[in-house]
């Protein structure tokens, strides 16, 4: 191992990791890409470690908490990012659940069927409107059931208020 390739493979690290926070696999995945033998990005990576800038848990926690709260996205499609960025089960878990504490499934779902239902009144939403707003929904990774659930008390709501 070359003294070079180790000080370029950290250097490279630190750049990407002043961008944006990364998981450990997602690192070690970009190193191997810019041409770096396995040994080299193995020993950067432990050098990250002992310096505190790479840490899963931390990474997850912010990640997760990012998708629920920012992007209100549903808990299924936050596990896939996370599992995709080679987060530990244990993490992507207790991640999710620090993010559910600052908003729920059920509060970022209504948020969301405010938005996209926002020129009409929930209770005047037609079938399509409807099937529209639950295909995006899904598509942000909630369940069909909370969906539904969320849909049939968006009207209700709207009719009590």
């Amino acid at each position: 191992m070359k003294i070079l390739d180790l000080a370029a493979a950290k250097q490279k690290a630190f750049l990407l990791l002043s961008l944006r926070p990364h998981s450990e696999k997602e690192l070690e995945k970009k190193l191997r890409e810019k041409g770096f033998p396995a040994v080299v990005i193995k020993e950067a990576l432990e050098k990250l470690h002992d310096l505190k800038y790479l840490n899963d848990a931390s990474f997850a926690t912010g990640w997760a908490r990012n998708l629920a709260v920012n992007r209100l996205w549903g808990n299924r499609k936050i596990i896939a990012s996370l599992r995709e960025k080679g987060i530990a089960a244990q993490f992507i878990d207790d991640s999710v659940a620090a993010a559910r504490l600052e908003i729920s499934e059920e509060e970022a779902i209504a948020v969301l069927i405010r938005k996209k239902a926002a020129k009409n009144k929930p209770a005047a939403l037609d079938i399509k409107e409807k099937q529209r707003i639950f295909q995006s929904l899904m598509g942000r990774g909630f369940t069909p059931g909370l969906i539904l659930n969320k849909l049939g008390k968006a009207g209700e709501e709207e009719i009590n208020a």
